[in-house]
């Protein structure tokens, strides 16, 4: 592979800020080789998402001046996707300024870019200007090119343009990033000098304020990811310089200055009212909207329980007194949108477990519903019981039977004591007949969204009961994937869910297999096998199979004591299931079957980059 290390070194002065003085606050450092024992530089993340930055702060605006920097940086890069098509790219890498302590966010592989996640892409409360430079279009939130953008507290570019990354495949990539504080522009410019390929400059600019996104001091770095697809990025050299001038001014420009700002509080006020009066209604419209359709859809969903047998409406009261007021005492997990506590009705003799959803959250109340209305319907010894809901005063909580020991996760990588594996076998099984009712043996399909070792609960028994259903959707058995918007739990998720957002049996199929592979190996499928790998559970486990040691990944703590067949079975079962190309995975009924007929499955290798070719089991 021929390497380029080509860079610009053409400079552009700073513009001045209004009334300079000498400048007293400046930043530059020049890396024209990166050496891992350098003290300027840190170094986070694995492969999959991978941080560099600069040591130290940097001062990007002065609250007692508004003065806000002007800053340049350049660096080199290029990015080696070993020569796969298109489709197969991964992600690509971003320069970005956020506030100091920024860490790479949990989930962030892949089109995150290593820098948000789904509960951060597009939230109000980021503080973020990143220039991306983007190898694979993200139908969720990217336009359907490769491309060069300028985004600002999102994952979706307020600006792009096109740019053909895949005539340069390993090609030796120069960008220039600058920011003018007075025009408040940033422009980006990148190109490929040492080439035989198109010489033309890829460039881009938008308006920013920075001083109204960003923190006055900031972390600035580079960061790259790679999805399930792997994509080699090597930085090859990185300056940047910035300024923030602050000046006395004397009275005359004191009260230049004094006039400007009266002229641009009056100017931003009205403004303001206009953009808040705006807000204000249609905040309001929205919210009168909302409401209204929730009115309905409880309205149904109190006719419908109503008139069937099974769940029943609790009153508000009653589970206050049964979960002893919500107390913490009581609190046996939480999530996203609520909390799970342990209640117990002295009338019956009943321990329950009461979800409540958080106040507020409208997400929360949107997957309430959906669970009642799609839980309340199935009946299956796998399937969390749901016992009754309540709706009372704002308040929203749903009343299942409690699961003494808990949640598979707990188990499988907390500190309870390990389960053995019969009882493991069990649960893989039991969780397989759940999701074979889901799919083919109810009246419509269910597809469930969010199948992880967390939402497989147990009972005294160890026997499996597959629950919280609030992501769940419904599809008729005829029809093929269901376009439903990018939910779930990464690590779980199918590779062309994540691509499309189109949920159908084959993804849940696939986060089964995840799941499989879990509860074989006692290893969390999201955890990077070594430390500074790309390399996840599931290239681990087939490359390991390929090369005839698959039982070397099995779980430690079970002390070898287990049935090699069946828990070989199992794995290879997993990987079957974890396929990345959907249309090799089973059916759900395929997979139980293959539970007990290990000499009917082929599966083909699909991760090229790893050594060792797994064996062929042909019938």
């Amino acid at each position: 592979m021929a390497n380029h290390s080509c860079c610009l070194w053409s400079f552009l002065p700073f513009v001045s800020f209004l009334f300079l003085f000498p400048c007293v606050n400046s930043v530059h450092f020049k890396i024209p080789r990166f050496n891992p024992e350098a003290t300027s530089i840190l170094y986070e993340g694995d492969a999959r998402p991978f941080v560099v930055s600069y040591s130290r702060d940097v001062p990007i605006w002065d609250s007692r001046t508004n003065q806000v920097a002007d800053f340049t940086t350049r660096f080199s890069f290029n990015i080696d996707t070993h020569g796969k098509t298109l489709s197969d790219y991964a992600a690509g890498l971003a320069f970005f300024l956020a506030p100091v302590g920024f860490e790479i966010p949990p989930n962030s592989a892949g089109g995150f870019l290593g820098l948000f996640n789904t509960t951060t892409s597009d939230s109000s409360r980021n503080q973020i200007v990143l220039v991306e430079f983007d190898t694979y279009s993200n139908s969720e939130w990217d336009p359907p090119v490769q491309h060069i953008g300028i985004n600002t507290n999102s994952i979706a570019s307020a600006k792009y343009t096109t740019w053909n990354f895949s005539l340069y495949d390993r090609k030796t990539a120069n960008a220039w990033i600058s920011y003018n504080a007075t025009a408040q522009i940033l422009s980006v410019t990148l190109n490929y000098k040492n080439t035989s390929i198109s010489k033309r400059d890829f460039t881009l600019s938008h308006h920013v304020d920075l001083k109204e996104i960003l923190p006055e001091r900031v972390k600035v770095g580079i960061s790259a990811a790679t999805s399930h697809k792997s994509e080699r990025h090597r930085l090859l050299s990185w300056e940047f310089s910035s300024s923030l001038e602050i000046k006395t001014t004397d009275e005359a420009k004191k009260r230049k200055r004094n006039k400007m700002i009266v002229v641009l509080v009056v100017l931003l006020s009205i403004l303001m009212i206009v953009v808040t009066i705006s807000f204000v209604f249609f905040r309001r419209w929205k919210k009168m909207k909302e409401e209204r359709e929730e009115r309905v859809n409880l309205t149904s969903i109190n006719d419908d329980l109503k008139r069937g047998a099974g769940p029943r409406r609790f009153s508000y009261n009653d589970l206050v007194v049964a979960t002893n007021n919500f107390s913490n005492q009581r609190k046996l997990g939480e999530g996203g949108f609520g909390a799970v506590f342990k209640g117990y009705f002295n009338d019956s003799d009943t321990t329950v477990a009461v979800k409540k959803i958080a106040r507020g959250s409208r997400q929360g109340r949107k997957e309430y519903i959906t669970e009642i209305k799609i839980i309340s319907r199935l009946r299956h010894r796998n399937l969390v019981q749901l016992l009754g809901w309540c709706h009372d005063g704002g308040e929203f909580l749903l009343v299942y039977d409690f699961m003494p020991n808990g949640s598979l996760d707990s188990h499988l990588f907390g500190k309870k004591t390990p389960i053995n594996w019969p009882c493991r076998y069990k649960i893989a099984r039991g969780l397989a007949s759940a999701l074979l009712y889901l799919h083919e043996e109810w009246d419509q399909c269910v597809v469930h969204r969010d199948i992880k070792s967390s939402n497989v609960m147990l009972d005294s028994s160890f026997n499996v009961k597959l629950g919280d259903f609030g992501l769940a959707r419904l599809m008729d058995h005829e029809l093929g994937p269901l376009t439903t918007g990018l939910v779930g739990t990464l690590g779980y998720m199918a590779p062309e869910y994540i691509r499309t957002g189109r949920a159908s049996k084959a993804s849940d199929v696939y986060s089964f297999g995840i799941v499989a592979l879990e509860i074989a190996t006692g290893r969390r499928s999201v955890d990077p096998i070594e430390e500074n790998s790309q390399i996840g559970l599931v290239e681990w486990v087939w490359h390991l199979y390929g090369t005839g040691n698959l039982l070397s990944v099995v779980d430690e703590r079970l002390h070898a004591e287990f049935d090699e067949e069946q828990i070989e079975c199992l794995m290879i079962v997993g990987l079957w299931c974890a396929h990345p190309d959907s249309s090799l995975r089973p059916s759900i009924r395929q997979a139980i079957q293959g539970h007990t007929t290990l000499t009917q499955i082929e599966i083909e290798e699909p991760y090229s980059s790893l050594k060792g070719t797994p064996p062929q089991l042909v019938p």
